[in-house]
């Protein structure tokens, strides 16, 4: 598997704690049983932030390689990734470049298909590398305009990207249109012009953007780790639903729609 999406990714968890939302997977049976229901709905690559035992976020091998295993076995035909946020390991790069070094060690069926890697974090071209050491595709995940020309600048990024994920956060409504717009400008305008893009947010921008994703035919995600109510603020049961939901605003958004 390459990692490669056709339109919509799940994203499980994140941060979240069940004390959030009931429905938030932590363990890997969790995790395997949320994303085949998700799967089931229509998503077609799973994002995951694996746990310790202790339920906290985790970018250790034997954590990782656990909630991988799992999710391939319940979902044997879809991509899945993984987080390497730097806030896992408490903001250390050193902690998190020895962790994600024993990623090569995982047996295949136990190693993620591609991880995601904010290239506003320290440390992030070496995790880069050790992901390609790996086998791992990258997926490099923009903010802002300055990501931009950061992950555009960094030889040989481009070259590697799976995808380039825009994401926009801390934001309202009415604002995230607009935000993401600067950055997929700016993306126009780099060195990553061609690599393939997903658009997503969080909180009050996280719908806006799945309806624009939707609009301007780009792939797009959703999940517990994004939002925990559906468009119009409704209550929703777990990722599942957040899916179905998601499918019907892409479906309502067609290609070809302007801001």
């Amino acid at each position: 598997m390459n990692g490669a999406i056709e339109r919509l990714k799940v994203c499980l968890n994140g941060q979240r704690s069940r004390a959030e939302h009931p429905a938030v997977p932590v363990t890997p049976a969790e995790l395997a049983h949320d994303a085949a229901a998700a799967v089931a709905a229509g998503a077609e690559a799973v994002h995951l932030h694996a746990r310790g035992a202790d339920g906290r976020e985790s970018v250790r091998s034997a954590d990782v390689g656990a909630a991988v295993a799992a999710v391939r076995q319940a979902s044997p035909a879809t991509p899945v990734g993984v987080s390497t946020g730097l806030w896992i390991t408490g903001g250390d790069p050193a902690a998190r470049h020895d962790a994600v070094a024993g990623w090569a060690g995982l047996a295949p069926a136990a190693r993620p298909d591609f991880a995601s890697v904010n290239v506003c974090e320290d440390g992030w071209v070496e995790v880069t590398e050790l992901l390609a050491q790996a086998g791992i595709a990258l997926e490099a995940g923009v903010w802002t305009v300055g990501d931009v020309a950061t992950a555009a600048a960094a030889s040989p990024i481009p070259g590697r990207l799976l995808r380039v994920m825009v994401e926009v956060m801390d934001v309202t409504a009415a604002q995230a249109t607009g935000a993401a717009w600067d950055v997929l400008a700016a993306l126009d305008g780099s060195a990553l012009r061609a690599v393939p893009r997903l658009l997503h947010g969080a909180g009050p921008g996280c719908w806006p953007l799945v309806g624009y994703a939707g609009r301007l035919g780009l792939a797009t995600r959703i999940g517990l780790e994004d939002t925990l109510a559906g468009p119009d603020d409704e209550p929703v049961g777990g990722n599942a639903d957040l899916v179905r939901a998601a499918l019907a605003v892409l479906a309502a958004n067609q290609p070809g729609g302007r801001m």
